[in-house]
């Protein structure tokens, strides 16, 4: 089940996708990572697709990666006694916490939190900012507010405030159930949504524990003014675009989904780019040029995965998507240009023994004709660090942790194989060999690049590099 790229696909399930017949078909077609979103289905839902999801890794052999999307807080207006109501910019409207239905004049917003970061001045975008608010005065409990763009407004809309951080947790009563629920089935990756500041991702971790990585997704935009602080505290990253494009002005988003790509890739983070990706095969078996164009963009930058949404979820052409996304990844992959772009935005290595080894790596692979580097990893840790250079040859990446496994089934150029500990350079040189053209990525005659750490089974202690032939 080898890929033929590096770039990773991460495919939503959903109404189209749920039965085994279709994950099975979206995995051959290429999907390495799936997306149980749990703002929508039910929590035995998200059970029977994991069970699919985990009976298809048995099936092949290849650990597969499974990301929990938290639903977070959701900010909605309440409903109103003859929806929609139509508003007319230049009009006032008022916003409180009195539940009682809403008309063209008012509406219920029963979030003490939102009240209490106002000021006068500030902007409310409501329905993915369709209609746009600006606050005149305000108090604990109620705003009033300026009609700037107007339209109409239906039942329970969501709500945004740019610019302003607001004093609220970012895992709800339901995030915390599904999140124990999705870590007693042993899912891989948590997103984290509404991610505003390092401190929220504090909370998180201490909740997570360890029991699964940590995806940030990055959808305000002060998340964006301390990204590195925010990378830092990640395992992962996903430029959540959708809502980026809400709260900041769309001509600016390409530029900050080119930035935040450039901070995971500096620190060694995989990135997801989402949303929107190839929008038109819900309802079309083919995208429009400007999406494959979209998706190419992101390979270009280095991103580690490119994410289907409603594409694979509710769309009419889920392994279609799939099947389109992985083309447009190995066309751009197979581009003589692409390796001078990836060349060109690669960071300097960090100055420590893990790095310098990699560093090395990247070198043998430019100077010998390598046809796969192998990482012998326990906590991914040595894999990742090998995926940061974006070397030319595949990372094979050996781990008898099938958790460490999973996990890496997301990272650029990583081909994921759970396989035993070794004892000795002589085992480890062997297994590397034989994994090798097992998972044909090399043949009799080839070179190897081997990357371990002396004494073995030790975690975080890579310091050896050995260049083999098969």
């Amino acid at each position: 089940m080898r890929r033929y790229r590096n770039a990773k696909i991460v495919a939503t399930l959903g109404p189209s996708s749920s039965d085994a017949a279709t994950i099975r078909a979206l995995f051959n077609a290429g999907a390495d990572v799936f997306r149980l979103n749990f703002s929508h289905g039910s929590q035995d839902q998200h059970k029977e697709r994991l069970d699919i999801i985990r009976a298809i890794e048995r099936e092949t052999g290849r650990p597969i990666a499974v990301l929990l999307d938290l639903q977070g807080p959701k900010l909605r207006v309440g409903t109103f006694t003859k929806a929609p109501v139509e508003l007319k910019a230049g009009a006032a409207f008022r916003l409180d916490m009195d539940p009682t239905p809403g008309d063209a004049t008012r509406a219920p917003l029963v979030h003490p939190e939102i009240f209490a970061a106002l000021k006068p001045d500030t902007d409310l975008l409501l329905d993915d900012g369709k209609v746009r608010l600006k606050v005149e005065a305000c108090g604990p409990d109620f705003a009033t507010t300026r009609v700037t763009t107007g339209g109409p407004l239906s039942d329970r809309k969501g709500v945004n405030v740019p610019g302003v951080i607001l004093p609220i947790s970012i895992i709800t009563e339901k995030d915390r159930k599904d999140l124990e629920f999705g870590l007693a089935l042993g899912v891989d990756w948590l997103a984290l949504s509404f991610v505003q500041r390092p401190q929220d991702l504090e909370e998180a971790r201490a909740l997570i524990r360890g029991r699964a990585a940590i995806m940030s997704k990055l959808e305000k935009p002060a998340a964006v003014e301390c990204l590195d602080a925010i990378v830092a505290l990640s395992d992962g990253v996903m430029v959540a675009r959708g809502d980026l494009g809400v709260e900041l002005p769309a001509e600016q988003v390409p530029a900050i989904q080119k930035r935040i790509v450039r901070a995971c890739r500096k620190a060694g983070k995989p990135v997801i780019v989402a949303t929107q990706m190839l929008e038109s095969m819900v309802s079309a078996p083919v995208p429009t040029r400007a999406e494959a164009s979209d998706v190419a963009t992101a390979v270009y930058d280095g991103a580690d995965a490119v994410m289907l949404s409603a594409e694979s979820a509710s769309g009419k052409y889920p392994v279609e998507a799939v099947q389109m996304m992985s083309r447009i990844v190995a066309q751009v992959e197979s581009d003589p240009h692409y390796r001078e772009v990836i060349e060109a935005s690669h960071t300097p290595p960090d100055a420590t023994v893990p790095d310098a080894i990699f560093c090395a790596m990247r070198g043998a692979v430019g100077l010998l004709r390598v046809a796969a580097n192998v990482t012998y990893t326990s906590s991914g840790y040595s894999t990742l660090r090998a995926a940061r250079e974006r070397p030319a040859a595949p990372i094979v990446s050996l781990t008898p942790d099938i958790r460490a496994a999973r996990r890496l089934a997301l990272v650029w150029g990583v081909h994921s194989v759970h396989t035993h500990d070794v004892k000795d350079v002589a085992e480890m040189v062997d297994n590397a060999c034989q994994t090798a053209q097992r998972e044909e990525f090399a043949r009799p005659g080839d070179t190897l690049a081997i990357v371990a750490g002396m004494p073995f089974g030790v975690a975080g202690n890579t310091n050896l590099l050995r260049i083999a032939q098969i």
